[in-house]
């Protein structure tokens, strides 16, 4: 059974160390935009094997408050976002 609220950010933390992590923080600007809005319920859908867990883990490390990931977004393209 794992952690469904406040899941920290080991997760992500695992997929940045890995040779096929991809750099998607861009989501989390367009996730922050969309909050208390109309358009707040998102919908990630993407085929078999495309990524799904490893933007939720990214989601969950960054919305986390269970955990400090500020050193974990660094370098990445999300630091360049003015709210950050």
């Amino acid at each position: 059974m794992g952690f469904y609220l406040n899941p920290g950010n080991q997760g992500f933390w695992e997929s940045i160390r890995s040779n096929i992590y991809v750099d998607k923080t861009g989501l989390i600007a367009c996730t922050s935009r969309l909050l208390n809005t109309k358009e707040k319920f998102i919908c990630l859908s993407r085929p078999r094997r495309f990524g799904k867990s490893m933007a939720l883990e990214m989601l969950a490390a960054y919305y986390s408050c269970g955990c400090d990931s500020r050193e974990l977004f660094s370098g990445l393209r999300i630091e360049s976002d003015p709210d950050f």
